[in-house]
């Protein structure tokens, strides 16, 4: 669920170009900051590792994202992103916030998000 305050496509959008301070601004409104964004399927944290946002990725983290949660299409964990980015320190970082070493957890199909719960 995106939360109940704050914009999470701009949430998502901040994070992806390095907005620290748009960034912050969100998840003091209440964005989930494990959100993933129901288009591209990647959380906050997962694609400011991409870019190589190292400051928007420890606020992320500093505010609970989930070092292990991978993009939901293609089971990719920010690790693994930073790895393929090349981004070492991000690599530092997320094994400090308990990222694990290997494959991602299997994780249900993407859809079953858009179902109601039974």
């Amino acid at each position: 669920m995106a939360g109940a305050g704050g914009d999470w496509k701009d949430f998502y959008a901040a994070a992806e170009r390095g907005d620290l301070h748009c960034v912050r601004y969100h998840l003091r409104n209440g964005v989930d900051v494990d959100y993933q964004h129901p288009e591209v399927m990647q959380s906050a944290l997962f694609v400011s590792v991409l870019h190589c946002h190292e400051a928007v990725a420890r606020a992320l983290l500093e505010h609970g994202a989930d070092p292990n949660l991978p993009a939901q299409l293609g089971s990719v964990t920010p690790l693994q992103a930073a790895r393929q980015a090349g981004c070492e320190a991000l690599q530092a970082l997320l094994l400090a916030f308990g990222a694990r070493l290997g494959r991602a957890a299997a994780r249900s199909p993407w859809w079953l998000r858009w179902l109601p719960s039974l």
